[in-house]
């Protein structure tokens, strides 16, 4: 059975998830009181179904500081909770309440909405930093989020840890849901050239061009080292996912390729392995 916890700050995608869950015939329970859940998990109607809980900061302050407690809690009576929190950046979220004119909960106690969501984030911090994997909605569609979600929750993983490489441009920011970032953007720039430039790093000339570099070939060596040297000890420390981010300037023609060349060379022993290109799209 599947045991998942869901939190994050309002107007994050949080609720998104959770329904998208219970479509898939999820035990939803949302804003459960953290001291109730050893119980709940005992009860009979979900000992046997698949349980998704939601947590937000509406919950008591005291029970989020003992979050971590609370799962060793549930773990010593064998029940294996994953951890999903789910974030997007401040301007983003200001502009979904404004967008939805929604009132955010922690409006009530007096503070402003730029406040709450500040003193969210504090109320939220021991989640957050128990959490498996961290998940920025700041670009993501309502629809995008249930596909992450059905991809990264509703799939049957086997054991081996998943592994996605994504691509991404500096001038668009660093991905906050990295475990991994390394820069490229020492290497040869295929912008530079004007016959070049309208291709990415999925296209033949580009790779063909950078293949030809030997300081490109060199990095790629030296990633592929230490990543076959470090992966398994996030595996054996009973990590689910683990997301290696490669950037240079515009997310395009570099990072893309080496991105999708230490993919094609991991998936070969990882078929959990995936890319993604953030900043493609642009």
């Amino acid at each position: 059975m599947k045991r998942v916890i869901l939190s994050g700050r309002s107007g994050s995608g949080k609720t998104v998830a959770l329904r998208s869950l219970e479509d898939q015939g999820f035990y939803c329970v949302d804003n459960i009181p953290l001291s109730l859940i050893p119980q709940l998990v005992d009860t009979f109607e979900v000992k046997h179904q698949d349980l998704a809980l939601g947590i937000d900061a509406r919950s008591f302050p005291s029970d989020l500081e003992k979050f971590t407690d609370i799962l060793e809690q549930i773990g010593q009576k064998g029940e294996k909770f994953q951890v999903f929190y789910i974030d997007a950046d401040d301007a983003t979220l200001l502009k979904r309440f404004s967008e939805t004119r929604r009132r955010h909960p922690l409006t009530q106690s007096g503070y402003t909405l730029k406040e709450a969501l500040a003193k969210e984030r504090e109320l939220l911090e021991p989640v957050a930093l128990s959490a498996d994997l961290l998940v920025d909605t700041t670009s993501m569609t309502p629809y995008a989020l249930r596909d992450f979600i059905k991809e990264r929750i509703l799939v049957n993983h086997k054991a081996q840890m998943d592994v996605t490489f994504q691509s991404f441009g500096f001038k668009n920011g660093i991905p906050t849901d990295a475990d991994y970032v390394f820069d490229v953007r020492c290497l040869p720039n295929p912008y530079w050239d004007p016959q070049l430039r309208e291709f990415n790093g999925k296209d033949q000339p580009i790779i063909d061009y950078l293949e030809s570099q030997p300081l490109v070939m060199e990095l790629f060596w030296q990633l592929k080292v230490l990543l076959h040297t470090w992966l398994p000890r996030f595996e054996q420390d009973n990590r689910s996912y683990m997301t290696v981010a490669i950037g240079c300037t515009g997310g395009h023609h570099r990072s893309v390729f080496m991105a999708e060349k230490l993919a094609s060379h991991f998936r070969k022993e990882r078929p959990n392995t995936k890319v993604t290109h953030r900043d493609l799209k642009h």
